[in-house]
């Protein structure tokens, strides 16, 4: 059933020369992580699979707006969040597209490695991966010769990952996928200038930030985050939970405090402060611009929803091989991502509709008036 929803996507796209037969060997071995692709495929090596990924033409661009497509198509809500994240690929040599030491996440260190920047689709049916885009260092886009053997073109110069960020979103609103929400951690949602574009789109976010970040207050043009919740009254103050971790409910003391107090009528910007309940001094913070009568459960919601894309980021990789590759090409990791992402999107959308059909079997049969 995943193979045939797999070929639902993007069948048109690929070029005569890949064959259906490529496709179902390529996704089969995406989506059961062997050793190497090829080995499952049936190969007796690499050569077939490193063909489609780097030599065969087809517009991985294109496949991906098939897969945005289907999920929408399958798991679409106008209550959904878009979140940004990254993840890193560890590496080793020069030579694979973008590659260099710096801190990955997912090594928890500095290391020899790759990052992408991703954009995820959650909504109360599944959540998956409906965009990417290759982090690329400086130490890469000022060497235009080592760009070019890695098949990185003249025209794709540095940018950053926030840069990368507001891009997948923009993409997203001009496709009209349906969302509601944005959100993301610190080192995207501490950029003001990201936060004004999308306030200035009238997209609702909750944005992760720093406590050195500062908002406009009646009191200062300029005021700390931190500084707003020192003194704020005890009742302020609201134990809730933002969702289910890998221990069990991930449980907070939440406040907030309004600030920019110039804005519409029927909109609100909010500081919200996230307090370790075993930690007091561990506060996180999050800047949010919502409608106006948004309650602080929706808001906390929203904030925690940002870990779905962890557990995208996690099943993509042991499910779908995300992570498993070999490409070093620039236009190879692009089209590696996005048949694992659409692996992914197949899976997010079966497992929706068996929870539907096993809803559908448990729920009493309503009662003809």
């Amino acid at each position: 059933m995943w193979r045939a929803g797999c070929l639902e996507i993007g069948h048109v796209r690929f070029g005569r020369r890949a064959g259906e037969t490529h496709r179902r060997q390529r996704r089969q071995g995406a989506l059961v992580r062997p050793h190497t692709l090829a080995e499952e495929a049936g190969h007796g090596g690499p050569d077939r699979i490193q063909r489609m990924l780097n030599r065969i033409e087809w517009d991985a661009d294109e496949v991906l707006d098939d897969v945005r497509r289907y999920v929408v198509d399958n798991l679409g809500d106008p209550e959904a969040v878009l979140i940004v994240d990254d993840t890193g690929f560890l590496k080793k040599g020069t030579r694979s597209a973008g590659v260099q030491r710096q801190y990955s996440g997912t090594a928890g260190r500095t290391e020899n490695s790759q990052t992408g920047v991703f954009l995820a689709y959650a909504t109360g049916r599944g959540r998956t991966l409906i965009d990417r885009r290759l982090y690329l260092p400086t130490s890469w886009t000022d060497d235009r010769e080592r760009c070019r053997r890695a098949g990185i073109g003249d025209e794709i110069a540095f940018e950053t990952k926030v840069v990368m960020a507001k891009a997948m979103v923009r993409k997203a609103i001009a496709d009209r996928i349906p969302f509601r929400w944005v959100t993301a951690d610190a080192a995207y949602g501490f950029s003001k200038g990201w936060r004004f574009e999308l306030e200035q789109a009238d997209v609702f976010h909750v944005m992760a930030t720093t406590r050195h970040d500062t908002v406009v207050t009646r009191w200062a043009l300029d005021h700390p985050v931190h500084d707003l919740f020192p003194g704020l009254p005890r009742q302020k103050w609201k134990r809730r939970s933002c969702g289910e971790g890998a221990h069990g409910r991930r449980i907070y003391d939440w406040a907030r405090v309004e600030v920019r107090p110039w804005h519409r009528e029927d909109r609100r910007h909010w500081v919200i402060a996230r307090r370790s309940v075993s930690g007091p001094e561990e506060i996180s913070y999050y800047i949010a611009y919502c409608p106006a009568d948004t309650t602080l459960d929706q808001l906390i919601r929203i904030a925690g929803s940002r870990w779905a894309v962890e557990e995208c980021f996690q099943t993509a990789k042991q499910e779908c091989g995300l992570d498993d590759y070999q490409v070093r090409r620039y236009p190879g990791w692009h089209r590696h991502m996005t048949l694992a992402m659409t692996a992914h999107a197949c899976l997010t959308v079966l497992r929706a509709r068996q929870l539907d059909t096993e809803k559908a079997e448990t729920d009493p049969p309503s009662s003809s008036s």
